[in-house]
């Protein structure tokens, strides 16, 4: 599955951004996703997951309240709204996704996803 996310950008602190999540050729049927971040001379961490069903979400604490994870099997696309955004959430950005053992699985690590988008950069300045 080749995964293609978008949506970054420049923002003020405070500002909001929406990223977008999708397959390139497949679907997501029966996938869990995940929003990764990375910083330079960081690892790579996550920041929030969502199950194939969309009813199970997780979300890193410093986060949460801020930033919500949604999906839209429909479309066929998986979303990060970023809200009251904040210069420490400066960063790359992935989406990663890989088949859910069951429907409500999500991911919370790295080493639980397989399939990776390349990254969209997110800027807040001060």
């Amino acid at each position: 599955v080749q995964l293609q996310a978008s949506g970054g950008g420049l923002v003020q602190t405070g500002g909001s951004l929406r990223l977008s999540c999708a397959p390139s050729r497949r679907t997501f049927t029966n996938y869990a996703v995940g929003w990764f971040r990375q910083t330079p001379g960081r690892g790579r961490e996550i920041v929030a997951s969502i199950s194939w069903s969309g009813f199970s979400t997780f979300y890193k604490e410093t986060v949460k309240g801020r930033f919500t994870i949604s999906r839209d099997n429909a479309k066929n696309e998986v979303y990060l709204q970023m809200d009251d955004l904040k210069p420490e959430d400066t960063a790359v950005y992935y989406c990663a996704a890989d088949h859910a053992p069951r429907h409500e699985y999500f991911p919370v690590s790295e080493s639980e996803v397989g399939y990776w988008g390349q990254g969209t950069l997110v800027t807040v300045s001060s």
